[in-house]
């Protein structure tokens, strides 16, 4: 279903649920009619940390033309208008490390069956359900079979509903390590499609990857949670690797995120220049302070710890690495409590596909109970995730000649992040794609 056709559905949706937000009224659809204004009771103004009242969002097409009070901001003749007077919203949010093609329910060895194309498939749903949680940009880190490069492009050109995807391929790591498949007996001879040992291979693997249409460079610092025989605190890649690796994925124009758990391959991965590190559990103070010091992005997904204590049993993950959890978890929210107050820049990222596609918000919870505010953690999901993504001129606020990517919710997500929880309202692009009724 291609655009126009969508914009029909969504404003035939908002018809379906008057009683959501107040009246919705929606002009005749003539062509050329492209013009929805939104009035909104409350506005989530992410640049300045702020909330605003009553105002007037305008959106010519899929972009956002003009925003201010409503006692100043002219309603074009025409407009379709949607009522969010009695809702506070939002930017669509940003998940900066996701796994849309991975079954949170298959993990370890019930994985094995899954060939790369029902992946795909999965992750068509998992792209719908992301969506529908308000979240209308991913950054997806890691997938077999080039699996996220189709999902991206299925939904770039309209075939089924998600986010806005920027997609890694396969992620990239040594023999054996964290990025490998290490559940299959050496009479398989099974080596992941992502390994590449030394700095040549490596760059000739961040090459293959940018060929086959990655946006964005995944590799494995160091070891991990989830994976089989290995230590997730010790560094696998060398410091020469990860130099060669950033060097070549930035003369591509692609930026680098980099699995780390462990205390010396953070640091190594932020001495090579890489972009984001990921997860940054065994942070210490010199790499909080590196880490401020260059303006790397920290993404610490510090909502996993409860789902996989809880439920990875009945997943299939592995006793070694419920194990391991068991020993990082807390020292990971421990860490992102002290990389905060150390300055350093965070993006929101939550390593979905570990548990269910949809749930992303809950995280927002931990990110205030282990030191930032509401608006912080809003603004993770939003400028910040934008920012590291390279999108900021695009998405992560509501500005005009950004992309309309709205959400709303019908308490005060200011008050109480887990409002955030409970998204009612979705736009993506000026396409209305989700309009609950009010409870």
């Amino acid at each position: 279903m291609r655009r126009s056709s969508l914009l029909t559905v969504g404003c035939y949706a908002l018809w379906l649920s008057l009683t959501a937000f107040g009246a919705v009224a929606c002009a005749a659809d003539a062509p050329g009619t492209n013009v929805i204004a939104i009035k909104a009771g409350k506005l989530v103004d992410v640049d300045a940390g702020r909330v605003l009242q009553n105002q007037v969002i305008v959106i010519d097409g899929e972009r956002i033309v003009a925003v201010g009070a409503a006692a100043s901001t002219a309603i074009p003749v025409g407009a379709k208008l949607i009522d969010l007077s009695g809702a506070t919203v939002l930017p669509g949010l940003i998940d900066a490390h996701t796994h849309l093609t991975a079954n949170p329910h298959e993990h370890g060895y019930a994985g094995l069956g899954t060939s790369d194309i029902r992946a795909a498939l999965y992750g068509v749903r998992a792209a719908r359900d992301t969506l529908n949680a308000g979240f209308t940009m991913v950054r997806n880190v890691g997938a077999e079979g080039f699996g996220d490069i189709a999902l991206r492009d299925a939904i770039n050109d309209g075939d089924t509903p998600g986010p806005r995807m920027l997609v890694s391929g396969y992620a990239i790591g040594i023999l054996g390590g964290h990025c490998d498949n290490n559940l299959l007996p050496p009479e398989y001879h099974y080596v992941g499609a992502g390994v590449a040992d030394g700095p040549w291979a490596a760059r000739s693997k961040v090459r293959e990857m940018a060929k086959y249409g990655a946006d964005v460079i995944k590799i494995c610092a160091t070891g991990g949670v989830l994976s089989k025989g290995d230590d997730a605190g010790a560094q696998q890649y060398t410091l020469e690797e990860m130099q060669a690796i950033a060097d070549e994925a930035h003369k591509l124009g692609r930026k680098v995120a980099a699995h780390a758990h462990g205390t010396s391959g953070i640091k190594d991965a932020i001495r090579a220049g890489i972009d984001s590190i990921e997860h940054a559990s065994l942070i210490d103070d010199e790499g909080i302070r590196m880490a401020r010091e260059k303006g790397t992005y920290l993404v610490m997904d510090i909502y996993d710890d409860d789902y996989i204590l809880g439920e990875g049993e009945k997943a299939g993950i592995l006793r070694e690495s419920l194990e391991k959890e068991r020993k990082l978890g807390q020292l990971q929210r421990d860490n992102f409590r002290k990389a905060l107050a150390g300055g350093d820049r965070m993006a929101f990222g939550t390593d979905a596909g570990v548990y269910p596609h949809g749930d992303n918000a809950k995280q927002f919870y931990y990110m205030v109970k282990y030191g930032m505010t509401p608006m912080q953690a809003i603004q993770s999901a939003t400028i910040n995730a934008a920012d590291l993504l390279g999108w900021k001129d695009r998405v992560g606020s509501i500005k005009a000649g950004k992309y309309a990517d709205i959400i709303a919710v019908h308490d005060d997500a200011i008050q109480d992040v887990t409002a955030l929880t409970k998204v009612a309202f979705v736009m993506k692009g000026g396409v209305v794609v989700k309009a609950d009724a009010m409870r």
